[in-house]
């Protein structure tokens, strides 16, 4: 196995560092540090520059389809490729690396830079105390393992195949999601389920009675969350031993799945149980959208912790687990929670009594039956889905540095 240089190995590098784009509405997207993790960049906090800048903005060149890019500082070495053809910008941190097709193949480096060897050269050759970051001139040094470019193309092959799984499986996540929003919506916020047609007015519409909401449906009733929901319900959970712990990372900006679960001891913080769903309530992350939907946990380990900037929201006599979910995710709700947040500018918090002055339209319990029946398996099915990922996730970590340093043969 020969070991280069990556600036031996490199047609070009691209490094934004010191510049800061102004940031628009839209327009085109700006890839940060913080969307580069896992070796994909998420659909997370997007951020804009405009499109009528970005010649400007992108004079030290263009991002391609295959390129990887690779985070400098804060955090350091985090890697994803390119997987789409869309325009995008580079912000600071952010380091654009495209392969010498003679010497590297691209989906190989994509692989070799989050392999254990270069991410201890990155670590190695990185400076700071509180944040450890690299310059461009020691990056250029880092070793890449280089083997045969048949070998490479293969190691790359393998390795690919399972992040195009995972990704047809985050898509079906994504679609079932929209599916349990879009049912959601209908049926609770256009007030129009199945059997709607028994409850028409000659003109076609549901037939609505008024209330300090507005018009909503004969039989619906008017309640605060605070009256609908169990808001951090009193959960026991043992001190002795590990239990699951979640923080703040392992909530999602767009999507119930929960990760980056382990098991910690201690119990301070908030408690939840299957069904529970965690509610960010401190900026930036509630503005973000970071919330989730707890189906994790067993019989042996029935309760879990996590941050304390969590509201935990569980299901009542009035509201299944499903729609309480739901109901997290729409604007209206979180827009009254933020604007109930107070604090000092960047660590705002919600505070629990806002949720008495948030009125819900509730309809009556054979709806609320009948719509969970439907989402129930919608949501176990992510969870599953979920689940099928995360083993593809291991099975790939465990066949990298195997693949890599020549452990397996090709």
């Amino acid at each position: 196995m020969d070991y280069l240089p990556i600036e031996d190995c490199l047609d070009t590098l691209i490094d934004y560092r010191g510049k800061t784009p102004k940031k628009t509405e839209s327009g085109i997207r700006l890839i940060t540090a913080k969307v580069i993790k896992k070796g994909t960049i998420t659909d997370s906090s997007f951020e804009y520059i405009a499109e009528n800048e970005y010649d400007s903005w992108m004079r030290r060149g263009l991002p391609v389809k295959g390129d990887v890019l690779l985070t400098t500082e804060a955090p350091l070495g985090e890697v994803a490729q390119i997987r789409s053809s869309k325009k995008i910008a580079l912000a600071q941190r952010v380091i654009l690396l495209r392969a010498n097709p003679e010497i590297l193949d691209q989906d190989y480096l994509l692989f070799a830079m989050q392999s254990r060897f270069v991410q201890g050269e990155l670590n190695a050759r990185a400076t700071g105390t509180t944040v450890a970051g690299i310059k461009q001139s020691e990056l250029r040094k880092i070793l890449i393992p280089t083997p045969p470019l048949k070998v490479q193309r293969e190691i790359g092959a393998i390795l690919h195949n399972y992040d195009n799984l995972i990704e047809n499986n985050n898509r079906r996540i994504a679609i079932l999601e929209d599916t349990a929003q879009s049912l959601y919506r209908e049926w609770f916020v256009n007030f129009r389920s199945p059997n709607h047609e028994d409850n028409l007015d000659a003109d076609g519409n549901p037939k609505l009675i008024d209330s300090p909401l507005g018009q909503i449906p004969e039989g619906w009733e008017v309640k605060s969350a605070a009256e609908a929901i169990t808001i951090n319900p009193k959960t026991k959970l043992v001190k002795e031993g590990e239990k699951p712990f979640v923080g703040m990372s392992g909530l999602s900006e767009g999507s119930m799945v929960i990760g980056d679960i382990i098991e910690k001891a201690g119990n301070s913080g908030a408690k939840f149980i299957n069904g529970d769903t965690l509610f960010a309530r401190i900026t930036p992350c509630l503005q973000n959208g970071k919330t989730g939907y707890v189906q994790f946990l067993t019989p042996e380990q029935p309760v879990g912790f996590g941050s304390t900037e969590f509201i935990v929201l569980r299901e009542s006599e009035y509201l299944s687990s499903e729609f309480i979910y739901l109901l997290s995710r729409s604007n209206n709700f979180r827009e009254h929670a933020i604007q109930s947040m107070t604090g000092a500018t960047g660590r705002q918090r919600v505070h629990n009594d806002c949720f008495a002055s948030c009125y819900l339209p509730v309809p009556p319990k054979e709806l609320m039956n009948e719509f969970t029946q439907i989402i129930q398996p919608m949501f176990k099915s992510i969870f599953n889905v979920s689940k099928r990922n995360e083993n593809l996730k291991q099975q790939r970590d465990m066949l990298l540095p195997k693949l890599i340093s020549g452990q397996i043969e090709l």
